[in-house]
């Protein structure tokens, strides 16, 4: 059968995108592979309505589809080939899973009679997704593609979000089948119950030190609102979860900090010290509780109430005095109307949770002469309220953790599980999908290099990110790490660079180099007005590690 079906004979393939197209996916990220040409060709039709996003590696495609699901709350569309292909895109989907972001990998499998045979880059793709997936699925049967692309995009998006990875043989794609229509999807989203609210409100009333913790995925700007609303209202001080700071304006007079990295001793103290923990979509992972070791169960089973939207999740981590399984949406919509009686008696001591954040999000003083908190007192005056800030991992995100303030949902893309070469495509993807909103790429020199090739993706589609490319010459958290732990015993951690201001160039971005304070302005400036992406390299002393450390104090101790 030709791969170019005869005219009005739908196909597996033709069926795929013509539910994706139902569903209202807007882009495809990906990088073409012979075992999914057909579906190829049907996207070929449809390029005006959802076109395909060609990327130069599987990694970083399936970074873009994570990105685009965690900006947008709707299922980013990733598609690879089999075998190297799908364990490129492994990356992205793992950061889907622990991020809790609504995505859907599609990948090209070895015709249905070569399966079991070991045959070209063949892979048991149940096996080897089946612990970061929330449903891996091949599809045998071409009469079963609409309801599968549905059931993706259903599992995708409800209760706790995550991945979904569809395996498509390449034979299969091509055979007829019924050309269904597909309904829009729906998601099945929980909701606290009238009991649950009123427990609540008791706890409140009876609370002398009250703390909301936002955090996790599912929520809306209009349910980050209610919840800035809320705060107002009954004078509680709010701090996010790790990578979350999205979630309510940092400005808030009633925002005092991020439960992350390096988190703020004052603010630990108090959460630790409060008689009502309000947990609002946090999974109280790993990087939010410090190993487990900022919260204990005997704690929480007397203060926390936790908020979540799988149901899974509750009492998987900690002991809650009241679990409600509900997502951000339905509980702050429960919330609003909420006002506790007691409410005046709090006016102070969330003026001092508040006061003890600006102290700790004042700028410090650097080795070197570029000072990064200048820097981003910069940023914060310069960029819009909708501006979309994004990075990987590394000790370089400290600064824009602290220091930043984010005010605006949703406005930051980082991943909570710690992936480096995340900010490069979540940056391009972000600008893909928005293209008037302003983007700014924070990244590492190791960072940035782990997925620097897609800045011949972001010339390609015009991606006219502003990517900052922060270079010490090391792997700043390993080399931390090794220093605090094996002191002067450097093995590993030492990066020769390239010229990144030529490298740059080559592609046909902007670029220029920043080894002093004042330059940034201009060079920032100058970015802003190449129409082209942008790429500003930062100098920074080797010997500074992070916001509050440096190589000569961990070998000083």
């Amino acid at each position: 059968m030709s791969t170019r079906e005869t005219d009005q004979q739908a196909t597996a393939a033709t069926a795929l995108v013509a539910g994706l197209v139902a569903h209202g996916a807007t882009h495809a990220f990906g990088v073409p592979g012979e075992s999914y040409l057909a579906v190829l060709d049907a996207l070929y039709d449809v390029q005006d309505t959802l076109p395909f996003i060609t990327c130069r590696h599987e990694a970083a495609a399936a970074n873009m589809a994570e990105a685009h699901g965690k900006l947008t709350g709707r299922p980013g569309i990733c598609f690879v080939t089999r075998g190297p292909g799908a364990t490129h895109a492994s990356i992205g989907v793992h950061t889907a899973y622990q991020d809790s972001t609504p995505m859907i990998l599609f990948i090209g499998q070895v015709a249905r009679h070569m399966r079991g045979k070991e045959a070209f880059q063949e892979m048991d793709y149940h096996a080897f997704f089946g612990s970061t997936a929330k449903w891996v699925v091949e599809v045998d049967d071409a009469a079963d593609m609409s309801s599968v692309v549905a059931k993706a995009y259903h599992t995708a998006i409800s209760g706790r979000p995550g991945p979904v990875v569809v395996s498509l043989p390449e034979d299969m794609l091509v055979d007829a089948c019924t050309d269904t229509v597909t309904a829009p999807y729906s998601a099945d989203i929980a909701a606290p119950s009238d009991s649950e609210i009123v427990s609540l409100g008791g706890m409140l009333d009876r609370a002398a030190r009250p703390l909301i913790m936002a955090g996790g995925s599912g929520w809306s700007k209009r349910a980050v609102a209610e919840l800035e609303a809320f705060s107002a209202e009954n004078n509680i001080p709010v701090c996010v979860s790790f990578r979350c700071q999205d979630r309510f304006d940092n400005t808030h007079p009633n925002y005092v900090g991020d439960m992350g990295i390096g988190a703020n001793p004052k603010l630990i103290k108090r959460m630790q010290e409060a008689d009502l923990l309000l947990v609002l979509g946090p999974r109280l992972g790993e990087m939010t509780t410090d190993g487990y070791t900022r919260l204990t169960s005997e704690m929480t089973a007397k203060t926390m109430v936790h908020v979540h939207q799988g149901a899974e999740e509750l009492g998987r981590v900690y002991e809650a005095a009241l679990s409600i399984n509900a997502s951000p949406v339905t509980m702050m919509a429960a919330l609003k109307a909420m006002s506790i009686a007691k409410s005046d008696a709090w006016a102070e001591y969330a003026a001092a949770a508040r006061a003890d954040y600006t102290v700790w999000n004042t700028p410090l003083e650097m080795a070197g002469d570029v000072q990064l908190g200048a820097i981003y007192d910069y940023l914060n005056d310069t960029l819009g309220e909708d501006a979309v800030l994004t990075n990987g991992a590394g000790n370089y995100a400290g600064w824009l953790h602290r220091f930043y303030r984010y005010t605006t949902f949703p406005s930051q893309l980082a991943p909570t599980c710690g992936a480096m070469g995340y900010g490069v495509p979540a940056a391009i993807a972000a600008k893909i999908t928005n293209p008037n909103r302003e983007v700014v790429c924070f990244a590492g020199d190791g960072c940035f290099m782990m997925s620097s090739n897609e800045l011949a993706t972001a010339v390609q589609y015009d991606a006219n990110v502003i990517f900052l490319v922060f270079n010490n010459s090391i792997l700043g958290t390993i080399r931390m790490h090794q220093e605090r732990d094996y002191p002067e015993r450097v093995s590993g951690t030492e990066l020769k660079n390239p010229d990144f201001v030529a490298y740059a160039e080559s592609f046909g971005a902007f670029a220029a180099r920043v080894t002093n304070t004042d330059e940034f302005a201009v060079a920032f400036e100058a970015a802003r007005g190449a129409n082209k992406p942008a790429v500003i390299e930062i100098m920074v002393e080797t010997d500074v590690l992070s916001p509050t450390t440096t190589i000569s104090a961990l070998r000083g101790k």
